[in-house]
């Protein structure tokens, strides 16, 4: 399986700050992805937040979209391996 810096996501830990920021449990991210038909429960949400689960593109979208972070901001962690 590819990995990135030996980690199954780039950005479990930009995710789990931004939840954390917005005084979210993993539990309401969950249901608000429910909502938009973009099931994850909260195990799923704690292993993508430790990077030990590859994210589809579209989970990531949603993921996004729930907390309000932005693209650029995931760039920048692809940057600073370069």
């Amino acid at each position: 399986m590819k990995k990135f810096d030996g980690k199954s996501n780039a950005y479990g830990k930009i995710i789990e700050k931004c939840r954390k920021s917005k005084n979210m449990s993993r539990a309401d991210v969950s249901r608000e992805l429910d909502l938009i038909d973009v099931p994850i429960n909260p195990d799923e949400l704690y292993r993508i937040e430790r990077q030990n689960m590859i994210l589809k593109d579209y989970e990531l979208i949603a993921i996004c979209m729930i907390l309000d972070i932005d693209y650029n901001d995931l760039i920048k962690v692809i940057k600073k391996k370069k």
